[in-house]
């Protein structure tokens, strides 16, 4: 099996991973004021959700908006809650291939931390599809990380775990995706066409409510990438994990990833 046709980063598919997503979720609620949809629509009729992971946010629209179709996308479906509203349909597909779905179908598309599993030479057209997929005066909702660890206070530099794990997980992608997308999404958009495109870089003290969710991240996002794809014996990566699980604990450093 081939990375290209593997899911996102090879994630296993678990319960476990399943809670870390529904955690990292209740962290992003946080971070946004518990806003769900951040453009201005009082009454949407199709929404689709790209890369629905745990459905946590499709769910959630679904039963904020009783009488809208909330249409979920993801190649690992395993994951849908057992108790989902009847208003929420997920569907199996690869983000890396074209849409299925016909044009100007839907008020809302909302993609959100995907851009590592998008192929570097997918992103045009994935835009282009989006674009194709929205109703007239549609919108689009994207939120995702630029994975290279910072601080406020200048404590971590390239010694640094962090940056470490960082610096390597950009170079294990680099060949097949963009790690850099987020950086990019505002003027990707713009040449695609789209107007009154906004990027809003959030600060907000998450601290303890993100902690367990990063210490699961740090391992579960970068096994398959730098065992697999740069090499890296087990032992260098576990003790990598270890020293950067520390660092991520201590509130000095004033660590983040710019979302």
């Amino acid at each position: 099996m081939s990375y290209e046709n593997e899911h996102l980063l090879r994630i296993e598919e678990s319960s476990e991973e399943a809670d870390r997503l529904e955690a990292q979720h209740q962290v992003l609620n946080i971070v946004f004021d518990n806003r769900l949809v951040f453009p201005p629509l009082s009454n949407p009729q199709s929404v689709l959700d790209l890369g629905y992971g745990a459905a946590s946010w499709a769910v959630e629209v679904a039963d904020t908006y009783p009488d809208c179709e909330v249409i979920g996308v993801d190649i690992s479906p395993h994951m849908k809650p057992d108790d989902a509203p009847e208003n929420f349909w997920p569907q199996l597909d690869d983000l890396n291939e074209p849409f299925t779905f016909e044009s100007n179908r839907f008020d809302l598309v909302h993609s959100r931390l995907v851009g590592s599993g998008i192929n570097k030479r997918r992103w045009p057209s994935y835009i282009r599809d989006i674009l194709r997929v929205l109703k007239p005066n549609g919108w689009v909702q994207l939120v995702d990380y630029y994975f290279m660890c910072q601080s406020d206070n200048g404590s971590i530099d390239d010694t640094s775990a962090l940056r470490q794990w960082s610096t390597n997980y950009i170079r294990a992608l680099d060949a097949t995706k963009d790690p850099r997308s987020a950086l990019q999404l505002q003027n990707m958009f713009s040449a695609a066409g789209l107007v009154d495109v906004e990027t809003r870089p959030r600060e907000q003290r998450i601290g303890i409510a993100n902690g367990a969710t990063i210490q699961q991240a740090l391992g579960s996002l970068s096994l398959f990438p730098f065992t697999r794809l740069l090499g890296m014996e087990i032992e260098e990566y576990e003790d990598l994990i270890r020293r950067a699980r520390i660092e991520a604990q201590n509130p000095a450093l004033k660590a983040y990833f710019p979302l």
